[in-house]
């Protein structure tokens, strides 16, 4: 049941629609810096896109700062929210359940699915970010936030770590998504509800009247894998990001199960 979810994921041209759009808004972006040579001053825009200038090392970090806030929750939403949902919507769930292939184990190919997508969407950008911003801004040696020379081994490591922690806050995404999904036959809705979820996070996040649940909420430390280019690295908000994202997902994916296995379905 794995393997016939991951081909129709890889099989899908939404699949990599949603890919070659992200890379391609990174290379855009790339582009102007180069034609231009203005790039944000230290501070201000995505995190590490001031530097790229000096050192095309630093565009993969950045590209995964350009596209982190919305357009790669959008398309991990897409994806999960599509899941379950738009098998009920075409009618093709009940005829799913109708073979020898328990609930339990539908919900866990779906799950697989979403996962390999989220690494596909994360590993292209930072491969093409790579590429691409080495050959318009050149390959110096790294100096991490911090101001500290990184050799290239060390800075390998750090975009490696970089990749899995953006990974799995995208898990969350997909856990919130998945979750809806088995709530409604529209794809669409279950995707829309994931990111009015993560917009009203967001929100809440930069208000400063939400301080006091700011440290509860699923968006608050996605950001956070910028202290991995940092010498020595930050671990605090690092270990906060991955736990609160682990409980977000260990309690959606439980909600996401104990649904569906109990929901009658009519289509």
């Amino acid at each position: 049941m794995i393997g016939v979810e991951l081909v129709k994921l890889l099989r899908r041209p939404r699949t990599w629609v949603s890919v070659g759009l992200l890379v391609a808004l990174l290379t855009i972006v790339a582009l102007f810096l180069a034609a231009t040579e203005i790039g944000p001053r230290p501070g201000e825009g995505p995190a590490l896109l001031s530097a790229v200038l000096s050192n095309g090392q630093l565009f993969p970090a950045a590209a995964l700062a350009i596209v982190l806030p919305l357009f790669l929750p959008v398309a991990v939403a897409v994806v999960a929210g599509d899941s379950i949902a738009g098998e009920a919507g075409a009618g093709t769930l009940r005829y799913l359940l109708a073979r020898p292939v328990g609930r339990t184990r539908l919900v866990m190919a779906k799950l697989v699915a979403v996962i390999a997508f989220i690494l596909i969407a994360v590993v292209a950008v930072a491969l093409s970010a790579y590429v691409v911003g080495t050959n318009l801004f050149g390959s110096e040696p790294l100096t991490s936030v911090s101001g500290r020379s990184v050799n290239t081994a060390d800075a390998t490591r750090r975009t490696i770590y970089a990749v899995l922690y953006i990974g799995w806050s995208m898990l969350g995404v997909a856990a919130v998504a998945l979750f809806l999904s088995t709530l409604t036959d529209s794809s669409l809705g279950a995707a829309l509800g994931a990111l009015s979820v993560l917009v009203t996070s967001q929100v809440l996040v930069a208000l400063d009247a939400a301080a006091a649940v700011r440290p509860y909420l699923p968006t608050r430390y996605w950001l956070a894998f910028v202290d991995f280019f940092r010498d020595p690295i930050l671990w605090r908000d690092i270990e906060r990001g991955i736990a609160l994202q682990g409980v977000y997902v260990a309690v959606l994916l439980a909600m996401t199960w104990a649904n569906f296995t109990t929901k009658d379905i009519t289509s």
